[in-house]
């Protein structure tokens, strides 16, 4: 397999561009645009076949992944035409396998982060009801080895108080009052433009397949255990 490397050229078009966030910049800068969106495709695309070797990605390519690098400023305060960064969703193919991957490439705020992004009402009430129940479990994978070689803490949004339901003194309340529930890692510019980062990224991203598995099977079954999907 061809190694496919960030080009530092990639990095350099995207601190250009943050300086120079406006559409008459991007248009005379086109093909720099082109050369570096083309080097974040193939990287993508040497991920996720390395990925696939230890998981399932519904992501059928590189191309597929990756987000527009137009800004929609219809809602937005922030009115620049453009987001200076390139990134990368990777999603778990079927519906047993849970959780989703991303990854981040933008000058001096690289990242790559796994987890549950925006589960939906039912998934949220049932992840809250498995950690008031299996706290246990849930600590002991959030300070597995696996986990806590790669990223910090779990991350993501939080009620400010409890939720409906659920005691405000129980043991685990940091962890129900999550409303995203995300393991995130950093790097600096010159970790990414390594030629094993795509090798590292891949390495961290399979470190996550504890929580992935577990929450697949919380997320798939009741409370009684019976498989619901």
């Amino acid at each position: 397999m061809e190694n496919h490397t960030i080009a530092s050229s990639s990095i350099t078009f995207l601190k250009n561009l943050e300086k120079n966030n406006n559409r008459d910049w991007f248009t005379e800068n086109k093909t720099q645009y082109t050369a570096a969106q083309s080097n974040i495709i193939a990287f993508a695309d040497q991920l996720i076949t390395l990925m696939n070797a230890h998981d399932a990605i519904e992501n059928g390519s590189g191309k597929k992944s990756l987000y527009r690098i137009y800004n929609d400023v219809r809602f937005s305060k922030d009115k620049s035409p453009y987001k200076p960064r390139f990134a990368l969703g990777l999603q778990r193919a079927t519906t047993s396998k849970r959780g989703g991957y991303y990854l981040h490439i933008q000058p001096a705020n690289n990242f790559l982060a796994c987890g549950f992004f925006s589960p939906n009402s039912d998934d949220l009430k049932r992840i809250r009801k498995d950690i008031e129940l299996n706290s246990a479990t849930w600590r002991k994978i959030l300070n597995s080895k696996s986990i806590k070689d790669n990223f910090v803490e779990l991350a993501g949004n939080k009620v400010p108080t409890s939720p409906r339901g659920f005691a405000k003194d129980h043991e685990a309340i940091d962890l129900i009052r999550h409303k995203q529930f995300i393991l995130r890692h950093n790097f600096t510019d010159q970790e990414v433009i390594d030629p094993q980062f795509v090798f590292k990224a891949n390495e961290i991203f399979q470190s996550v397949r504890p929580f992935f598995d577990y929450l697949s099977v919380v997320l798939t079954t009741d409370l009684n255990g019976e498989t619901i999907i």
